[in-house]
């Protein structure tokens, strides 16, 4: 199996320890029965523990095994795009290394390429190992997602899928900061097919996307490809004017009735209401004026601390290598 790249297979990583190992020999055996030329670029996101020396152990024995290693932790959604850039396959599959996506599926996504699909991405079927909660705020994301936004970007599918070779081109030519992979995929288009899987319980370890996390990057989906949070603070705004000049026609109409005022707890809680309404509609417009910043300071996406098997040079010049 030499010559050009056919499948490049891109795994982020960030302190996952306990399933690289495992991890590397399932995508090693899957790409094994393709029995076409493959590499396995693991993006080592700023690691803490002994990621990245267990993957240059198993490199020494693995020379499919390729390494990006950050300088830093920039991201998930900025890992994934470092291995698109190096990718030099004709087809490059994303997957996490948790093993919760089977690797196996991969397969399935390959026949899909092959019969023309320039897009094929996993769709979550039944989530095992996941809390009531989890699914539930999931459910509302992706509906509340699609809801929000003008692009169809497919309910219950995450970054696990399989990009045609000009698909990828087209990704290394977005420069976008606040990126949100999936969506992007949406917007380019082409031609999309799915596969639907069953998500397994993580191999080992914990999620790198607790709570919090989830949140910061269900609001960064959003915002990065709708205005209809701006719009509805307009309306919201205009609502609240309508009803505080309703407000005020009732009070003079009182005032005229020779009725006073009791008190000032209406007042105070309709002060505080508005009050609520345009911090809120302020923290919606800031969130889109810190992206245009964002956008403005023209850094690179991510930085390189060490490249490990290669040898072409990346698609995109968004990263810089500082080795």
């Amino acid at each position: 199996m030499t010559g050009r790249v056919i499948y490049s297979v891109v795994v982020p990583v960030y302190n996952e320890e306990e399933v690289v190992a495992e991890s590397v020999k399932r995508l090693t055996a899957v790409m094994n029965s393709t029995k076409k030329n493959y590499e396995l670029i693991f993006v080592n996101d700023g690691s803490r523990d002994n990621t990245k020396k267990l993957l240059q152990g198993i490199r020494d024995k693995n020379k499919k095994l390729k390494i990006i290693d950050f300088s830093r932790n920039f991201g998930h959604q900025i890992a994934i795009t470092a291995g698109m850039d190096y990718a030099e396959g004709e087809a490059v599959l994303i997957i996490d290394a948790d093993l919760q996506d089977p690797p196996e599926v991969m397969l399935e996504m390959i026949k899909k390429w092959e019969q023309g699909y320039d897009v094929v991405y996993g769709k979550r079927k039944k989530r095992k190992g996941e809390t009531i909660f989890k699914l539930m705020t999931a459910k509302v994301f992706y509906r509340f997602l699609s809801g929000m936004t003008q692009i169809k970007i497919p309910k219950d599918v995450g970054d696990f899928r399989l990009l045609d070779r000009k698909v990828c081109d087209a990704m290394c030519r977005i420069h976008e900061r606040n990126r949100f992979v999936r969506g992007l995929i949406s917007w380019a288009g082409y031609n999309q097919a799915e596969v639907p899987y069953v998500r397994e319980k993580r191999y080992a370890g914990k999620t790198k996307y607790p709570f919090i996390k989830m949140i910061r990057f269900a609001l960064n989906a959003i915002v990065s490809f709708s205005y209809k949070p701006l719009r509805l603070a307009s309306l919201l705004g205009v609502l609240v004017s309508l009803g505080g000049f309703g407000y005020l026609i009732y009070v003079i109409f009182q005032f005229f009735n020779g009725e006073t005022v009791p008190g000032w707890t209406s007042l105070i809680s309709l002060s505080l209401i508005f009050n609520g309404i345009i911090l809120m509609i302020l923290g919606i417009i800031g969130e889109y004026i810190g992206r245009i910043y964002d956008e403005s300071k023209a850094r690179p996406l991510y930085l390189i601390n060490e490249l490990i098997g290669f040898k072409a040079q990346p698609r995109s010049k968004r990263g810089k290598n500082e080795n």
